[in-house]
């Protein structure tokens, strides 16, 4: 009598057990479900780069920033050029701002390649490294003047040897200078969103670009870098992204989310 008393006990905790565990795994089913519904969205597309997810995210660019455009203020490809170099660790306003009175100073390659270095430090000072952008600035202008007639070059390779200029420099100037696709500008904000949107798993801007190349239809290459441009600046930020303004929120599952 004794044992089978001893087992009747074992048997009701054990029941008491699955009965209190019960709650437990339904509160865990409610999660996974909340879960799978605020995942849904995001994940309605797929993950990563395959073609319907990033034929959607240039849906929504394209629905959000239809004239995105460079911000920068220029009226050749020579003075792009020069603003472009300036915009380097400073923001397009500042460097608007600058140039405004610089290139009615320096109307053209020439004037830049012969200038006064000390004066021009000064000029440019707030745009901020104004000591290695005066080099690189009297650089390529004189290389312009003497080894290409005083014109921009309007090849990758041409533009690649002029001093202070790498591919995402030389990306802006072909395309929004001359109009020439020739790849896509990565510069901060290209480099952050392309990360968040999982279009690519690279952190180095040349491979990023390559992979970019790769996803996005070349017609767009110009345009798409712009609207990515306008929206790290309006709406996904680096350290607060507003989330809950963005048209592409569905598509994202980046871990900085704020909603």
């Amino acid at each position: 009598m004794a044992k089978t008393k001893k087992k009747m006990g074992k048997k009701k905790a054990a029941a008491g057990g699955k009965s209190a565990s019960r709650p437990v795994k339904a509160a865990r089913g409610d999660a996974a479900s909340s879960g799978a519904r605020k995942s849904t969205g995001s994940l309605a597309f797929g993950r990563g780069a395959n073609p319907a997810r990033v034929r959607a995210i240039l849906h929504g660019l394209d629905e959000a920033y239809p004239n995105a455009n460079c911000e920068l203020v220029f009226h050749s490809p020579f003075e792009l050029l020069i603003a472009t170099i300036l915009s380097a660790q400073c923001t397009d306003v500042t460097v608007n701002m600058v140039t405004k009175d610089l290139f009615q100073k320096y109307p053209d390659a020439r004037a830049l390649a012969y200038a006064d270095p000390r004066a021009l430090e000064q000029e440019i000072r707030p745009t901020g490294f104004f000591r290695n952008k005066t080099k690189s600035i009297m650089g390529a202008s004189k290389k312009i003047v003497e080894e290409f007639g005083g014109k921009v070059p309007q090849t990758m390779e041409e533009l690649l040897t002029l001093p202070g200029v790498a591919r995402k420099t030389a990306n802006v100037v072909l395309g929004s200078g001359f109009g020439i696709t020739s790849g896509v500008v990565v510069d901060t904000h290209v480099q952050r969103l392309s990360e968040r949107l999982d279009l690519t798993k690279n952190t180095d801007p040349k491979k990023i670009e390559q992979d970019l190349m790769r996803i996005i239809p070349r017609a767009k290459w110009i345009l798409f870098s712009h609207q990515l441009i306008w929206h790290g600046r309006r709406v996904c930020n680096a350290r607060k992204p507003k989330c809950i303004e963005c048209n592409l929120e569905k598509l994202c599952y980046s871990k900085d989310k704020t909603i």
